[in-house]
């Protein structure tokens, strides 16, 4: 009997684990771009400690893949808050939301006063030990009445009010019992040992740290920190409304469905949503500007943003028309195409910059001017579509992938632009130490909508979804903090709501699928949230309206 790894073959020896076989095979690798941190088979995710009972075929997880970089992230946040409990025993740390290349992470030191420069650097230092000790790590099964006994004991009763949702008779702990004696859970697997995430770094934001990840450009170093004040201060945003609703963990949010208070959830939740578009419309109102740029990442709301301004800005006397970038794509056969003959479709290059930069710097001077119209059958522009002329009280809201990008505007002075961008930024929290990422909420979204508008099954929905997040990274995220304003769109109650609508789709993705993994880590999470029925009390121009239908927008 014999074991495979990545097309090279070992004889199947009991008790022998994997990370045996990958250095027996010439797999392993100091090279962070190579190393193994963990290995797929049949898509599932396993340890490297993990022991083949039989022929099987494994893939090997690096660092260049999202997997991968999900591994190494929670394996370095174990071991700060490893070295936090043991320099820092009263602190009380929270893993928040995604930071440029790193993790926002809040250290509070109960009342030991604000964390300090030097805390972080005994911090790092205790880490950097941490990493060079390769102490193991290792994962132990419990029943969930010996997890709750352990957590209660420990004081981690996030833990505690999230087991007690949970549908399972075992919970999965991780331990480093050659340092210390502290035990966690973590939602999926960490590497073999500590050495394994030796590259890192901490930069100090007041009370909290940015744990920054190797940069996938080059995984040699730690990425560099990007300051993001405007995106920073959002998340606080949202952050200080999940306190005020009583709603900052999936166990909260489960509690209020139980209670049927989610009713009243729904309603705050909704109304502090207005009161941002309010004041949006407020802000391009007091600067005067003619035009309101939108973008924003897949499945943020962008549509339902553009018509919600639109209304509070017609409720102050305003009459604002309504563009589409779209329009303004060049033809499909006169798009350049990369080395493989493909076109991408989320490239600056499919706009054609020139002409709507001069178009919009006519309507802004109050000229007449005959639009475009781009037609998604041929693929083609079609000119002479409308004539358009602005009169004082009629701004422009254009909503578009690229809206935010500096080469749309031209020369058009900076005070006649009012630019918007629009994402879904959650803080709701699995528990204090597991977070829900933003993008898995997006994906959440789109894979509700993609089903419900298109017919798209789960998988197709998925398979588009790792290009999808390139265009991001490429065309979106790096003009984010060029917006006058960031609008949240997350609602802190929708997981309730959407995990209905695809839970038993996403559990019917055969093992089989490229896309399983994705499918099953999206289950798993969904598993720790009960399902609400409280559509009839989401307003028909909720954010949430746009995914899961009746939004009247759209009428």
């Amino acid at each position: 009997m014999h074991i495979k790894i990545e097309g090279k073959s070992a004889e199947l020896i009991g008790g022998k684990s994997l990370h045996s076989y990958i250095s027996e095979l010439g797999l392993d690798s100091d090279d962070l771009r190579m190393k193994p941190l963990a290995a797929m088979l049949g898509g599932e995710i396993f340890n490297l400690s993990f022991v083949p009972k039989r022929e099987c075929e494994f893939r090997l997880i690096r660092y260049s893949d999202d997997e991968g970089r999900r591994v190494y992230e929670r394996t370095l946040r174990f071991v700060l808050i490893l070295a936090v409990r043991k320099l820092l025993p009263s602190a009380h740390v929270i893993v928040q939301y995604s930071m440029g290349q790193g993790v926002y992470i809040t250290i509070s030191k109960e009342g030991d006063g604000q964390l300090t420069d030097e805390d972080v650097s005994m911090l790092k230092k205790e880490m950097e030990f941490i990493t060079s000790s390769a102490f193991k790590l290792y994962r132990s099964r419990r029943s969930i009445n010996e997890a709750v006994e352990r957590f209660s004991s420990d004081g981690q009763l996030d833990k505690v009010k999230l087991l007690s949702w949970r549908n399972f008779s075992y919970f999965d702990l991780y331990s480093c019992p050659d340092y210390s004696d502290y035990v966690d859970y973590f939602y999926g697997e960490m590497t073999l040992d500590t050495s394994y995430v030796s590259i890192f770094d901490l930069h100090r934001i007041d009370d909290s740290v940015v744990l920054l990840l190797p940069d996938v450009d080059d995984c040699s170093r730690a990425a560099a920190f990007e300051d993001s004040p405007k995106l920073l201060a959002v998340f606080g945003q949202s952050d200080r409304w999940g306190r005020l609703m009583g709603c900052a963990r999936a166990a909260e949010l489960n509690e209020r469905v139980a209670d049927g208070s989610i009713r009243e959830l729904i309603r705050v939740n909704e109304a502090l949503h207005e009161k941002v578009f309010s004041r949006t419309a407020d802000e391009i109102i007091s600067c005067g500007a003619k035009a309101v740029m939108i973008a924003g990442p897949s499945s943020s709301g962008k549509t339902t943003s553009a018509n919600r301004i639109a209304t509070q800005l017609r409720a102050s006397g305003l009459d604002p028309i309504m563009l589409s970038l779209d329009d303004y794509y060049i033809d499909r056969d006169l798009i350049e195409r990369d080395e493989n003959g493909e076109i991408d479709l989320e490239h600056i290059n499919t706009i054609d910059t020139a002409r709507f930069s001069r178009d919009l710097s006519l309507l802004i001077d109050g000229e007449e001017v005959s639009l475009p119209r781009f037609n998604f059958l041929t693929g083609k522009r079609e000119e002479g579509f409308r004539t358009l002329k602005l009169h004082s009280d009629q701004p422009l809201i254009i909503e578009g992938l690229h809206a935010l990008n500096p080469l749309l505007l031209g020369d058009i002075p900076h005070d006649r632009i009012y630019r918007v961008y629009v994402s879904a930024l959650t803080t709701l929290n699995l528990d204090d130490h597991n977070r829900i990422r933003t993008a898995d909420l997006r994906l959440l979204r789109r894979l509700v909508r993609d089903y419900r508008t298109r017919g798209a099954s789960m998988e197709q929905t998925l398979s588009m979804w790792a290009s999808v997040r390139r265009g991001e990274s490429r065309w979106i995220f790096p003009f984010q903090e060029n917006a006058d304003c960031i609008i949240n769109t997350t609602l802190h109650y929708e997981a309730a709501v959407l995990k209905k609508y695809i839970h038993p789709l996403l559990q019917e993705v055969p093992i089989e699928s490229p896309y399983y993994t994705q499918a099953r880590s999206i289950v798993k999470y969904l598993n720790y949230f009960v399902s609400a029925d409280v559509e009839d009390e989401i307003p028909p121009t909720s954010i949430l309206r746009e995914f899961i239908g009746g939004n009247t927008f759209y009428r």
